[in-house]
C-alpha cells in the first residue's frame, strides 16, 4: 500500500491541542471537521479499491480469455499491474504545485475526473493497450488524491484531532481494499466461475467489467461533492485571501471570528506564511517562494549532510515498507492462495476477501494507538514476525510443492501465515513508515522531505508489482524463493530499525536536531518565535490561556506549555 502526506501548523498545535479533546472525544466535539474529512477520504477508498480490485479481476476466466497475454507472460502481467503505481508516482508529483495554484478542493475534483477517465478506459477495454492506458490514468488520479486528501484533512482539522483525521486516509485505503476483494468475489459468479472458449458459455464479461466500473460511483460522488467542500483556510492564507481564511476558520470551528482561539489560529496561519517568506529571503534573497526557490530548497535537502541523513532515514523507511512484500500480497493474493493449495478461483478469492478483513480490522488499533508505543520496538516486532511468515511460506512451498492439496495441515499453516503477515504489517510498518518519514524532518523541510520519501514509496511499489509475477515463475520451484527474498528484506528492515533508526517518539525539534547534529530545527524555531512576537501572536495566546483557564483549562495548559517547544 501507499499513502499520502499530511500538513499542519507548527504554531497552533501546542496551545490548541487539548489532550482531553483528543481521540474519540475530540472527534465527537468536532463533528463538522470529522464529516468533511470522512467525505474527502473517499479519495483513499478509491485508491484502496483500485489496488485491490485488479488482483481479483486478473484471475477471472473471462478476463484471461479477453487478455491472454496476461496469463501467458509474467512480465506483461506485472506491467499491467505496476503501471498504476508509475502513474501514481507522476500524479503525486504533479498534485502539489497544482493544488497550491488552484486550491485543494478544485484539485481533488480535477483529479477525480482523471481517475474516472482511467476507470472508463479499463472498464471498456477491448485490447491490452486500452487497459494499460486506463491503469495509467487511474494511477495518476489515485496518486494525486493520496497526497491531496491527507493534506486537505490536516489543514481543516483542529490540532487536537489532526493526527486522527490524517490517519483516516490509511483506514480509507484498507476499507477500499476490503470492499474490492468482496465485490470481486461476488461478481466472479456472474455466468459461472468457469468459461468454455469453444462454446462461449460460462462466465460473462460483466464478471470483470462490473467491479472495475463500480469505481466510478465513489469517484462521481467525491467529484460532485467538492462543490460543497470549503476551501482550506491555510490555502486561502497562502493566496493572500486573509478575510476569507478567517471566516472559513470560524465556520469550521463553529465560533465567532473574534473568539480568541480563532484569532490565535488565524494569526498562526499568518505567521507560517511570514516564516516561509523570511526563510526564503535569508537564503535566496527573495521573499517570493517561487519555483526556483522551491528547487533550491530541494537542492539544500540533498546536499546538506545532516538533512541528507534525515532524508535517507525517511526514504529508507518507505522503501523497506514496500520490500516487506505487502503489495505482492495485495496485488496477487488470489495467485498466492492458489500457489499454496487453495485451488479454484472462487476459493482463492474467498481467502483473499479475508485478507481484506484482517488488513482493515488491524489498521484500526494502529490508527488509534500508534502514539502509545515507541517506533523502533514496533518496527522490529513487525519485521521479525513478517520474516517468520515469509520463511514458513517458502518452506511449505519448497517441501510440498504442487501437493499442498493432499497436505491440508501444511496448506492451512501457509494460509494462516499470510493472515499473520497482514496483521503484523497493518499494526506496524503500514502506519509507522509514514510516521517516521514525518517526524525525522525539521518543520521547514517536512513537506519536501515527505514528497521525496513518498516518491520512493511509489517507485518501490512499482518495482515490487512489476517483478513479483516474474519471481513467482523463476525463483525456485513454484516461486518459493520469492518469499525468501522478501524475508531477507524483512531482516534488513529489522536491522534498520535496530541499528540505524533513532527513537523519535516524543522528541522535541531540538532533541531531533541533536540526534542528527543539526541546527536547522532550532533556527526554524527561533525564526517562528521572533515572527510570533512581531505580529502579536503571543498576546493572543495569553487571551486564549486566560479564557480557557477560567473554563477549567488549567490542566490543559500545563500540558500545552510542556509541548510548546516541539
Amino acid at each position: 500500500m501507499g499513502g499520502g502526506r499530511g500538513g499542519g501548523g507548527g504554531f497552533d498545535d501546542a496551545l490548541l491541542a487539548n489532550p482531553e479533546e483528543a481521540g474519540w472525544k475530540g472527534l465527537m466535539k468536532n463533528k463538522k471537521s470529522l464529516g468533511l474529512a470522512m467525505f474527502a477520504s473517499l479519495g483513499g477508498v478509491l485508491y484502496g479499491y483500485n489496488q485491490g480490485v485488479f488482483s481479483s479481476v486478473q484471475v477471472m476466466q473471462r478476463f484471461l480469455y479477453r487478455f491472454p497475454q496476461i496469463d501467458e507472460d509474467e512480465t506483461t502481467k506485472g506491467l499491467v499491474t505496476a503501471i498504476l503505481e508509475l502513474g501514481a508516482f507522476v500524479g503525486s508529483l504533479m498534485a502539489g504545485p497544482i493544488a497550491d495554484i488552484y486550491s485543494r478542493k478544485y484539485s481533488i475534483a480535477g483529479w477525480c475526473v482523471v481517475f474516472m477517465m482511467g476507470t472508463a478506459l479499463q472498464t471498456g477495454a477491448s485490447n491490452l493497450d486500452c487497459l494499460w492506458a486506463g491503469r495509467w490514468f487511474a494511477g495518476m488520479g489515485v496518486g494525486a488524491l493520496s497526497m491531496l486528501v491527507p493534506m486537505y484533512n490536516a489543514e481543516l482539522a483542529p490540532p487536537g484531532i489532526r493526527g486522527s483525521l490524517v490517519a483516516l486516509q490509511q483506514l480509507a485505503i484498507t476499507f477500499g481494499i476490503l470492499i474490492s476483494y468482496w465485490i470481486g468475489y461476488g461478481t466472479n459468479f456472474i455466468g459461472g466461475t468457469t468459461f468454455n472458449s469453444e462454446t462461449m458459455t460460462g462466465q460473462t464479461e460483466t464478471a470483470w467489467r462490473l467491479p472495475l466500473a463500480l469505481q466510478l460511483v465513489p469517484a462521481v460522488v467525491l467529484c460532485a461533492g467538492t462543490w460543497f467542500l470549503p476551501f482550506s483556510p491555510r490555502w486561502l492564507m497562502l493566496r493572500g485571501r486573509e478575510e476569507e481564511s478567517l471566516i472559513g476558520l470560524a465556520k469550521l470551528r463553529n465560533k465567532s471570528e473574534d473568539d480568541p482561539a480563532i484569532q490565535y489560529e488565524f494569526r498562526a496561519l499568518q505567521a507560517e506564511r511570514l516564516v516561509e517568506r523570511e526563510a526564503a529571503k535569508e537564503r535566496y534573497g527573495t521573499e517570493d517562494v517561487t519555483f526556483h526557490v522551491s528547487l533550491m530548497e530541494y537542492k539544500r535537502l540533498l546536499t546538506t549532510r545532516s538533512l541528507l541523513h534525515r532524508l535517507l532515514i525517511g526514504a529508507g523507511a518507505q522503501a523497506l515498507q514496500q520490500w516487506t512484500g505487502i503489495n505482492a500480497i495485495i496485488y496477487y493474493a488470489p495467485t498466492i492462495f492458489e500457489q499454496i493449495g487453495l485451488s479454484g478461483g472462487s476459493i482463492s478469492l474467498l481467502a483473499t476477501g479475508i485478507v481484506g478483513i484482517v488488513n482493515f480490522v488491524m489498521t484500526i488499533p494502529a490508527v488509534l494507538f500508534v502514539d502509545n508505543f515507541g517506533r523502533r520496538p514496533l518496527l522490529m516486532w513487525g519485521e521479525a514476525n513478517m520474516a517468520i511468515s515469509h520463511a514458513v511460506l517458502a518452506a511449505v512451498i519448497a517441501v510440498y510443492g504442487g501437493n499442498l492439496g493432499q497436505n491440508k495441515a501444511a496448506g492451512n499453516g501457509a494460509v494462516f501465515m499470510v493472515y499473520w503477515y497482514i496483521a503484523n504489517f497493518a499494526v506496524t510498518w503500514g502506519p509507522l513508515a509514514w510516521v517516521v518519514s514525518a517526524e525525522v524532518f525539521p518543520l521547514d523541510m517536512r513537506a519536501k522531505g515527505m514528497s521525496i520519501s513518498s516518491a520512493i514509496n511509489w517507485i518501490m511499489n512499482f518495482t515490487v508489482a512489476l517483478t513479483t509475477p516474474v519471481m513467482f515463475r523463476t525463483v525456485g520451484v513454484r516461486g518459493y524463493g520469492t518469499y525468501l527474498i522478501f524475508m531477507a528484506f524483512c531482516i534488513i528492515g529489522f536491522l534498520y530499525a535496530w541499528l540505524l533508526l533513532p527513537e523519535l517518539k516524543g522528541k522535541s525539534l531540538e532533541e531531533v536536531d541533536a540526534i542528527f547534529k543539526d541546527t536547522s530545527g532550532a533556527e526554524d524555531a527561533a525564526r517562528r518565535e521572533r515572527i510570533a512576537k512581531q505580529i502579536g501572536l503571543d498576546k493572543v495566546a495569553q487571551e486564549v490561556k486566560h479564557e480557557e483557564h477560567g473554563a477549567g483549562g488549567g490542566k490543559r495548559f500545563g500540558n500545552a506549555e510542556k509541548e510548546e517547544r516541539r
